[in-house]
């Protein structure tokens, strides 16, 4: 049984974990879910790093949401830093699921836009562990989690 990681922080403003669980237990059988929740996204590297390293993960969605703040999108930048930094220690990806509070000024707007972008890395997680076909088929077709996708360029 593969162990999926989920590690989300009290400081978002939203429960992206819960839809980010909900999704895969909608969607796929055959693995455990551990979840982890931090107070913020800077202690996201190291709770990641403990559930590849402690709990057996084969791979971790890390989901947070940075402020509106300059200062906020530094700590997102570092937070960022140490997620990859993380995956290359343990050889086992991290998908980094944030939403800033500044996408939308729209309350409404920034709960449907935090649980769309934790559902759709959650089927990409999933994907990424039992289907990989799945992403080898949609390669350079624009699409974006959480907003509407890009499209590929012509």
């Amino acid at each position: 049984m593969i162990n999926i990681g989920v590690a989300d922080t009290t400081f978002a403003r939203y429960d992206m974990a819960a839809s980010a669980i909900d999704e895969l237990k909608r969607i796929g059988t055959g693995f455990k879910i551990v979840r982890r929740t931090v107070p913020g996204i800077k202690d996201l590297p190291v709770a990641c790093k403990k559930l590849i390293e402690e709990q057996g993960c084969g791979i971790v969605i890390a989901l947070g949401m940075p402020g509106p703040a300059d200062k906020d999108r530094v700590c997102a930048h570092e937070a960022s830093q140490g997620l990859i930094h993380a995956q290359l220690l343990t050889n086992t990806h991290i998908i980094e699921v944030f939403v800033h509070e500044d996408e939308t000024t729209d309350g409404r707007e920034l709960a449907k836009l935090a649980d769309h972008r934790s559902r759709e890395h959650a089927r990409n997680a999933y994907d990424m562990m039992f289907h990989p076909e799945r992403l080898a088929k949609n390669a350079g077709k624009g699409l974006r989690e959480g907003f509407g996708d890009a499209g590929p360029v012509e």
